[in-house]
């Protein structure tokens, strides 16, 4: 039997994280929780890498914690969760969950921690803590009605029923929802757009959009210093691809 655990690699200044659980469609350990956030600190140092993809092995994104570590203690689980979370929410990069299959419960919490979700015609998104008596994180909670809006929130949290692509396309829980086989191209497609944008926009726009306040000083500063405007301005006006050289891995 392979060993639940997290692979990733990086390609074209896209990192790929890979959840794999074969034995319980890619259930997240206590293991795998915990090995997250410091994978995401070792690609978020790496001035190669401009975005980030999290996906699942095979068919199926996520389905969740595995129950199996809720036994002993389901707040540490939730701990170790949440963390996992927060790590993902916060990566300096744009980061895109691409889901085939079902994306549940903590597979559902690390999906909605990425900016973007493209989804394969057929997935299946649920969020179950209902069905266990879980309390679901504030954080988790709070991001979710961010994407979706109170009313369904409500109906996810209140029910733990599934919904399908074309409702979570139509309430903002995914962005783009694609034909089965086209999601690995499109995904690989769109991440070569992001790559090629400007870092400096992309991370400045990433945490104005996420609600922080306190920055405004620190990201003029960065942009009156980078370059990349004046770059960007000449790239256009001569019609040729742009080259921005600031990276997040400069920002203080």
């Amino acid at each position: 039997m392979e060993e639940p655990q997290l692979l990733h690699g990086v390609a074209d200044s896209v990192a790929t994280v890979v959840i794999r659980h074969p034995a319980k469609r890619n259930a997240m350990t206590a293991a795998m929780w915990a090995a997250l956030p410091p994978l995401l600190d070792a690609l978020a140092d790496d001035p190669g890498v401009r975005a980030l993809v999290l996906t699942g092995a095979g068919g199926t994104f996520c389905a969740g914690a595995d129950i199996s570590t809720l036994r002993g203690s389901p707040l540490r689980a939730q701990r170790l969760a949440v963390a996992a979370e927060e790590a993902l929410a916060a990566f300096p990069k744009p980061t895109l969950a691409a889901v085939r299959g079902h994306c549940v419960g903590g597979g559902a919490q690390l999906a909605a921690a990425c900016d973007l979700r493209f989804a394969e015609q057929g997935a299946l998104f649920g969020v179950t803590p209902a069905k266990l008596g879980i309390v679901y994180p504030a954080s988790a909670t709070r991001r979710l009605v961010s994407l979706v809006g109170p009313a369904t929130a409500k109906y996810l949290l209140f029910s733990g029923e599934l919904i399908d692509t074309e409702r979570a396309l139509r309430t903002g829980l995914v962005d783009e929802v694609l034909p089965g086989g086209e999601l690995e191209k499109r995904v690989a497609e769109f991440t070569r757009v992001l790559a090629s944008r400007s870092q400096l926009t992309q991370a400045a726009a990433k945490e104005f959009a996420d609600g922080r306040t306190d920055r405004d000083a620190h990201w003029d500063a960065q942009a009156r210093g980078s370059g990349d405007t004046a770059e960007g301005v000449a790239a256009f006006l001569e019609r040729r691809p742009p080259r921005f050289t600031w990276t997040a891995t400069t920002s203080g």
